[in-house]
């Protein structure tokens, strides 16, 4: 779909959908980055991803990467909100998945920060956002598969000055993407997403801002065929 094509059916799903939406999926749209994204690997305790994934929807990150291996990934409806609606999930399984999701982060040319209480880990205020970056989360039981750690740009930790060892999955996420999002802005980095990635993304989220969104979108895209 060229941008003639995408223009055309912005315009036609906002005829439909009242201003004030409009202008707030238009904000939302702006505060949006694929600059920094996350791996979840092999989470077990469903309120955990979610609440993940909310904070993630809530900060602006626009794309999570989730690595199933021991554990299915599912969402807990009431800790989610309804944040899964308005994010990108990649899906990969088990030990292929997870070499699958390091290559694909890599030749797209993120850096991947292993968040580990390893002995080598830099603190999170040392880590570089000069490059985009892939922040990898690991099993609340056993923590980041080796395979991670082991193929990481970076290993990471949140200092602790408490008697208890770590923080919880969810907290350690939401510390880590508040922070950083924050610095890369102040940072100048091109953080924002390209003008195509916000019209597809624009058309995405006009579809799913009423009941017939969806029906008017695919009769549309076969009219301008």
């Amino acid at each position: 779909m060229n941008t003639e094509q995408r223009s055309n059916l912005i315009s036609r799903l906002s005829d439909i959908i009242n201003d004030d939406r409009v202008e707030r999926l238009q904000e939302v749209l702006n505060q949006r980055t694929r600059y920094l994204t996350i791996v979840l690997d092999d989470i077990y305790q469903p309120q955990n991803s979610s609440a993940i994934m909310r904070t993630s929807e809530c900060i602006g990150i626009q794309t999570i990467n989730i690595i199933e291996d021991r554990n299915e990934h599912k969402t807990n409806r009431d800790v989610v909100k309804g944040s899964s609606k308005w994010i990108d999930l990649n899906l990969y399984e088990c030990e292929d998945g997870r070499i699958e999701c390091i290559k694909n982060l890599k030749q797209q040319n993120y850096k991947i920060a292993a968040m580990t209480l390893n002995q080598e880990s830099i603190p999170l205020e040392e880590l570089p956002v000069n490059e985009k970056l892939a922040l990898c989360f690991g099993s609340e039981d056993t923590g980041l598969h080796r395979a991670q750690e082991h193929k990481a740009d970076y290993k990471v930790q949140i200092p602790i000055t408490g008697f208890t060892q770590s923080y919880n999955v969810s907290v350690s996420a939401g510390i880590s993407l508040y922070y950083l999002i924050n610095k890369i802005k102040e940072t100048n980095q091109n953080w924002q997403l390209t003008k195509d990635e916000k019209e597809k993304l624009l058309i995405e989220w006009l579809s799913k801002s009423t009941p017939t969104g969806r029906i008017l979108l695919d009769k549309y895209k076969t009219e301008s065929e």
